[in-house]
C-alpha cells in the first residue's frame, strides 16, 4: 500500500497560480510511476483576491486549518495593487513563525545544460546550500513610527537575535553537512560594523563548530559573500546565514543558476510538530501571469524537496533525475532560460522523463 501524506495547496498570486498546478501535475504523475505514496491535497484560494474581498489573506483560524497537514505547497504572493509588506505579512511570513519553521534551506546548483551568468562557471562550480535563519533576525517584525506626518518623525526596525534562535540554525546547518556529505559551514555576517548581534552570532558560531571538528569553517562579512558567490562559487558548500543576509544571497544565487525561476526553497519545522511549507523562490511576477511562459522547474524542485522531507527518497530520486534530463537535454526550456517552450510544454518534457525512467 502506498504512503499517504496530507498535502495543503497555497497557489496565491500571479504564477504562482500558474506553477503549482504543473508542481501538482508532476508529483502526481510520480505517484502513479512509483506506486509508493500518494499525496492527498487540499486546496486554499488564499491570495490578494481574498485580500480584497474579505480584508485579510488567510481566514481568523488559518492556524488550526492548517496544523493537521504535514506540509504546504506554496506558490507565491504579492500583487502590484497591495504594498509589498501587506501582502508578505499577511500570508507566507505567519505561516513561518507560527510555525516554527525556522530553517529555510535553498539549494544553489546550476543544473547540467543550463548556461549560467558567470563566465568560465559551470555546474561542477556552483553546487552548494544556504541556510537561512527564518524566524527571527531582521524580519522579526520588532518596531515601530511615531510623529508621522512630521519632522520629527522617527522609524525604528530592530534585529532580534537570540541564543535559542541562533544556535538552533548553526547547528542545522552543520546536521546538514554532516548527513549530506558536506566538508564546511561558511557563516555570514556583518561583525565588522554590527557589533552586538553579529558578533553575538559569531560568537554562536565558534561555540557550535567545535562540536563538529571534522567539519571545515570559514567565516564572511556579508559583502565579502556576495563578491565571492560571483567570484569563487566552488569554495562553498554550506553557507548560514541571518533571515535577511541569506534573503538577499540567495536572490544572488538564483541569479548564478541561470534564472530565479529555478531556485527552489524549504521552510522547515525539523521538529516535525507542525507543517513545513516549500515554495520555489521566485515572486509571482504579475506581467507574466497567465501568459503560460513561467518556469515550473523551481517549484517543481520544491516539490522535489518536500518529498525528500516526506521520507520518499527514491521518488525524490527519481524527480531530481527527470528534472536533470529536461535540463542537460535544453531542447524544452521557458524564456528565461533562452528557450521557448510554454510553462506546461517543460511540465510535458518533466513527465515524459519520469515515464521513460520508471520502466
Amino acid at each position: 500500500m502506498p504512503n499517504h501524506y496530507s498535502v495543503a495547496v497555497i497557489p496565491g498570486d500571479g504564477i504562482g497560480v500558474d506553477v503549482i498546478n504543473e508542481g501538482v501535475r508532476v508529483l502526481d504523475h510520480l505517484a502513479d510511476v512509483t506506486g509508493t505514496f500518494r499525496l492527498d491535497y487540499e486546496r486554499f484560494d488564499w491570495s490578494t483576491a481574498r485580500y480584497f474581498e474579505h480584508g485579510s489573506y488567510m481566514p481568523a483560524d488559518w492556524t488550526k486549518v492548517l496544523q493537521p497537514f504535514q506540509t504546504i505547497y506554496f506558490g507565491a504572493v504579492g500583487w502590484p495593487t497591495v504594498p509589498d509588506h501587506i501582502s508578505l505579512w499577511g500570508l507566507l511570513l505567519p505561516i513561518r513563525k507560527a510555525f516554527d519553521q525556522y530553517a529555510n534551506v535553498r539549494p544553489v546548483r546550476l543544473l547540467p545544460g543550463l548556461r549560467g551568468r558567470l563566465v568560465g562557471k559551470g555546474a561542477e562550480h556552483i553546487d552548494f546550500v544556504c541556510v537561512r535563519e527564518n524566524t527571527e533576525g531582521e524580519y522579526s517584525g520588532v518596531g515601530g513610527r511615531v510623529h508621522r506626518g512630521t519632522p520629527h518623525e522617527v522609524a525604528i526596525q530592530d534585529i532580534v537575535f537570540t541564543r535559542m534562535g541562533t544556535e538552533r540554525i548553526i547547528r542545522y546547518a552543520f546536521e546538514y553537512a554532516v548527513t549530506r556529505g558536506r566538508k564546511s559551514v561558511q557563516s555570514v555576517t556583518k561583525s565588522n560594523a554590527m557589533q552586538f548581534s553579529a558578533v553575538f552570532w559569531d560568537d554562536v558560531f565558534d561555540e557550535v563548530a567545535l562540536e563538529y571538528p571534522a567539519i571545515a569553517t570559514q567565516r564572511y562579512l556579508v559583502d565579502a559573500m556576495a563578491a565571492r558567490f560571483v567570484t569563487h562559487p566552488e569554495s562553498l558548500d554550506v553557507v548560514v546565514a541571518s533571515n535577511l543576509f541569506a534573503d538577499i544571497l540567495t536572490d544572488l544565487g538564483g541569479a548564478i543558476q541561470g534564472s530565479m525561476g529555478m531556485p527552489p526553497s524549504a521552510n522547515i519545522d525539523p521538529t516535525r510538530r507542525h507543517p513545513s511549507l516549500f515554495e520555489p523562490v521566485h515572486g509571482s511576477a504579475p506581467d507574466i501571469a497567465g501568459k503560460g511562459i513561467a518556469n515550473p522547474l523551481g517549484t517543481i524542485w520544491a516539490g522535489q524537496m518536500m518529498l525528500d522531507f516526506l521520507g520518499e527518497t527514491e521518488a525524490a530520486r527519481l524527480l531530481m533525475q527527470a528534472i536533470e534530463a529536461v535540463t542537460q537535454a535544453g531542447t524544452v526550456l521557458t524564456p528565461d532560460l533562452g528557450g521557448t517552450a510554454t510553462t506546461g510544454q517543460v511540465t510535458d518534457a518533466v513527465i515524459a522523463a519520469l515515464t521513460h525512467a520508471g520502466r
